[in-house]
């Protein structure tokens, strides 16, 4: 790893020594490109050169023992050691998360579709909790939540609710959250006090571009109807709702949203793009390995990856094996430890393999 990182680190001052020539200064592409690279391994570059300055400080310290100083002075060179040790470990594990490859994907903005699983009418609510909780998590990170379409009962409750959320790193951070979500809690209709255990599905979908996914025109039906939610006069007199049916892999997606047509119809194909996308990259995957399971599942309960349980007020992630508490703050958006240490485990992994 070292080795790897001299050569980043050559590779790092040649791009220097390139970016100031004179014909390098007068291309403005060639600039560009130049200094992007220089870019992207900057900062790896100048925690090496903290390291190395860490490690001779520590050879040098590690020498001062062997110059027959006195008792007190060989304490305070011991403890100058140990302290230059711990900060050595440290950037050396720093180091190793800033060599594993980048998920592409991570800067895109999501789409996120949540459906209530096993339990009935609890199973809805839930999906509906799960909702609020993702939206309350956006805004405190400053993101945009757009809903593009839902499925929604009389009692608060969703069957299906499918929404965007644009924002720097929304994928990075959240793609942590599919699969299958369970709760454990006293339903408002249970009058004897029971717990009830009910599931959500919650898949999260990466934004596909354009130029990821082609999708020939002749491929698609697409219907319009008059929105059946909330609008007011609008939904009663225009037809806007979008329903757009891709015949080879007979995936709907379906926007009503919005008061304008092309809109719900520019919505629906940006679901359309993402889950074509992610059959393309479930595909290659398989290709590369056999044990990929699909995001969400059966969601069947024996499936979760998550439990919340309102009576010992915990989250449990199966995962990892970690347990929080609070789990009203957590419903709420507060939801950032919880990825943390999810993103930690997953570098971890990673690091594993790379290191294998």
């Amino acid at each position: 790893m070292l080795d790897k990182l001299e050569q980043i680190k050559e590779r790092y001052e040649e791009l220097n020594k390139q970016i100031s020539l004179s014909e390098v200064v007068s291309d403005p592409k060639q600039l560009q490109k130049l200094a992007q690279e220089r870019a992207s391994v900057e900062n790896v570059v100048t925690k090496y050169i903290e390291y190395q300055a860490t490690s001779k400080a520590l050879e040098d310290t590690r020498t001062m023992l062997n110059d027959g100083i006195d008792e007190q002075m060989t304490a305070l060179v011991k403890q100058e050691i140990e302290s230059l040790q711990s900060q050595q470990e440290q950037l050396l594990q720093e180091l190793k998360l800033t060599l594993l490859p980048k998920d592409p994907k991570d800067e895109k903005d999501i789409i996120v579709e949540i459906r209530a699983g096993a339990g009935g009418d609890e199973a809805g609510l839930f999906a509906a909790d799960l909702f609020r909780m993702y939206s309350r998590y956006a805004q405190t990170k400053g993101w945009q939540t757009d809903i593009i379409d839902s499925n929604e009962s009389g009692i608060g409750a969703f069957k299906e609710i499918v929404f965007e959320i644009k924002g720097k790193g929304a994928y990075s951070q959240l793609k942590y959250e599919m699969g299958v979500h369970r709760v454990q809690r006293v339903p408002v209709t249970e009058s004897s006090g029971r717990i009830h255990t009910s599931t959500a599905t919650v898949a999260v979908l990466p934004e596909a571009d354009d130029v990821e996914i082609s999708i020939n025109p002749d491929d698609l039906k697409i219907d319009i109807f008059h929105s059946g939610g909330a609008g007011g006069q609008n939904v009663n007199k225009v037809a806007t709702a979008v329903r757009i049916t891709h015949l080879p892999t007979n995936i709907v997606t379906t926007c009503q949203d919005e008061r304008s047509q092309l809109r719900n119809k520019l919505k629906a194909m940006a679901v359309l793009r993402a889950r074509l996308l992610d059959i393309e990259q479930r595909k290659q995957d398989d290709a590369i390995t056999k044990q990929r399971r699909s995001q969400v599942g059966t969601g069947d309960r024996s499936e979760k990856i998550r439990t919340y349980n309102f009576p010992q007020d915990r989250v449990t992630d199966h995962r990892i094996g970690r347990t929080f508490h609070n789990l009203p703050r957590i419903l709420e958006g507060g939801l950032d430890e919880l990825i943390d240490v999810l993103a930690t485990n997953a570098q971890a992994r990673k690091l594993e393999e790379q290191l294998a």
